[in-house]
């Protein structure tokens, strides 16, 4: 994790560098800072902080990882990485309703208001999917 630490710092480093820079470039170009660009590339500077200082946090609290350390094999890393229930339907009705909703950008925000609510319906359904029916613990 150090490593991902020490990237995402270097990218707040020059995230803060542009936003200075793209701030004096719009005040001489335009005679105002823009503010929508200076905000965007600010808020990347807290991201990438954000990030950081959650990995940080959470390499305190687990100790040394495999991948840190610099005598640790491939194999060291092995083991279960995730669940995943191969006959769940409930990630298809979640993508079908992000289509939709990403499609209403170009068609109409109306067509926003009918993925919703089955978007609410696919994250509840995956949810609670283990809690109900066959599959319940």
């Amino acid at each position: 994790m150090r490593s991902n630490i020490v990237i995402l710092l270097v990218m707040a480093a020059y995230f803060t560098l542009a936003d200075i820079a793209y701030g004096i470039w719009t005040y001489l170009e335009w005679g105002y800072v823009e503010p929508i660009g200076t905000a965007a590339i600010g808020l990347l500077v807290i991201l990438s902080v954000f990030i950081a200082y959650y990995l940080w946090s959470g390499m305190k609290r687990s100790g040394t990882l495999p991948e840190d350390n610099l005598d640790g094999n491939i194999e060291d890393e092995s083991g279960e990485v995730g669940f995943y229930s191969p006959w769940s339907w409930w990630p298809m009705v979640l993508g079908a309703s992000s289509a939709v909703a990403f499609l209403s950008l170009a068609v109409g925000w109306w067509l926003f208001f009918i993925a919703v609510p089955f978007a609410i319906v696919g994250i509840i359904g995956f949810v609670y999917e283990y809690s109900r029916g066959a599959h319940a613990h």
